[in-house]
């Protein structure tokens, strides 16, 4: 697979869709890829790109966007409340919003510094123990305390269970999007990402499809 196969792929299922390729933001992911393989994708002019970590993203990304100004880098895994503000400093999105401390912490951070990445809220759609996230029922309330807090919430991000078909997830997430008045959905991965397409993404994460295995 390479990045041409994935944007072909994005095009067909946006056209079955009845959707613009262009609403789609394709985020390639580029957690703990060699070096050689994320300046092969920039230099085909692709400029959104995610990351898993704080630390490893400060380690490799500020150097890169000297040289490639335009990029619009994605933090798409966790983040530690003590790490808020390196992430600040780094991110133009993040898609892991996912308790009230951390809205906390952001929010006072965006006052001190006038400016905030745009937030997704992550969803536990499955409602898995092991995995973070805001879970369905208490979505609404949470969200309406991070506007109470002026986040600049721009959708909602899920990932849904291994085992589980992932439409009825993707489903769920855009009618609870609609339903707060959300219209960011960053959902799909190298897997689903045309079913996501299908249901409504504005946002797909796709990693190992572009770059190749990653090395653990």
């Amino acid at each position: 697979m390479s990045l041409t196969d994935i944007t072909t792929r994005l095009a067909r299922a946006a056209t079955e869709a009845g959707r613009p390729p262009g609403d789609i933001t394709l985020i390639a992911v580029s957690k703990l890829q060699p070096p050689a393989r994320v300046e092969a994708v920039l230099k085909t002019g692709h400029r959104a790109f995610g990351e898993n970590r704080v630390q490893e993203a400060a380690g490799k990304w500020p150097e890169w966007r000297a040289q490639y100004p335009e990029v619009s880098l994605h933090l798409v895994g966790p983040l530690q409340t003590n790490k808020a503000r390196q992430a600040l400093d780094l991110f133009d999105a993040v898609h892991s919003l996912d308790r009230p401390r951390l809205a906390r912490r952001l929010a006072d951070l965006a006052q001190e510094r006038g400016a905030c990445p745009a937030l997704f809220v992550q969803v536990n759609t499955g409602a898995e123990p092991q995995k973070a996230g805001v879970l369905p029922d208490d979505l609404d309330g949470f969200v309406a305390e991070c506007r109470e807090m002026d986040l600049p919430l721009a959708g909602l991000m899920c990932i849904p269970p291994v085992d589980d078909e992932p439409a009825g997830h993707f489903s769920m997430l855009r009618d609870m999007a609609a339903r707060n008045g959300l219209p960011g959905l960053s959902m799909g991965m190298s897997d689903d990402f045309e079913t996501a397409i299908a249901h409504g993404a504005t946002h797909v994460r796709v990693g190992s499809a572009i770059f190749g295995a990653r090395d653990y």
